[in-house]
């Protein structure tokens, strides 16, 4: 008789529910041959400033100093986390094992204590690692929540310095001129004034990491 499952938890996060990016395919700046007549796309604007610039949030997320960190950190706190639980499930089954072969001198009374003890303490500790799994989770997206808190004021002053009135992800574009998307200008700004958020951890596998202030 088994009485341990798998010790099954997500620690890797996986990075794309992190990320959460919708990899659809960008066209903004794509070469595109106008027919005769047509408007040529490829030119750059004319001394009239566009009232729409373009901006690919995810690209600003994963390219920049502070999202490559969260990245960065995310990536080792999972790590960590399923050496954790593979060195923890093999001291499970070890400990399995030895309460099995018990079994075969015990009567089921002397046997069903132990049993019990053993199941209760291994769903116990399925529960505290799942647990940290979901708390990387919170904090990656925390931090993440916070980059965009920092970046929101740089991304006002880089459309008002265009001269334009909304900024469109790039995402909801089916076409754009050239020099429409300021999302480099953005990366620019943004690891230039906010960097990678200062020297605090922004994850830690228990939690610990201090929540980013909005």
């Amino acid at each position: 008789m088994r009485f341990l499952r798998p010790l099954r938890v997500i620690t890797a996060l996986g990075l794309s529910l992190i990320w959460g990016a919708a990899h659809g395919q960008d066209i903004t700046g794509s070469s595109i041959t106008p027919a005769p007549g047509a408007l040529d796309l490829s030119a750059p604007l004319a001394s009239t400033v566009a009232p729409i610039v373009v901006l690919n949030q995810d690209r600003l997320l994963t390219r920049s100093l502070y999202g490559q960190r969260i990245q960065s950190e995310v990536e080792a706190a999972g790590s960590v986390l399923a050496a954790e639980n593979r060195r923890i499930e093999a001291q499970l089954t070890e400990e399995e094992l030895r309460l099995t072969e018990r079994r075969a001198l015990m009567s089921a009374d002397e046997f069903r204590p132990l049993a019990e003890e053993f199941n209760s303490r291994v769903e116990g500790i399925r529960s505290a690692q799942e647990a940290k799994s979901r708390a990387l989770q919170v904090q990656a997206e925390a931090a993440q929540a916070r980059f965009y808190e920092l970046a929101f004021p740089l991304l006002v002053d880089l459309l008002r310095q265009r001269g334009a009135g909304v900024m469109m992800d790039s995402r909801a574009v089916l076409l754009s001129v050239e020099g429409v998307d300021i999302t480099d200008e953005a990366i620019a700004r943004v690891d230039a004034e906010v960097g990678q958020g200062g020297e605090a951890p922004l994850i830690s596998i228990d939690g610990s990491a201090p929540a980013p202030t909005p």
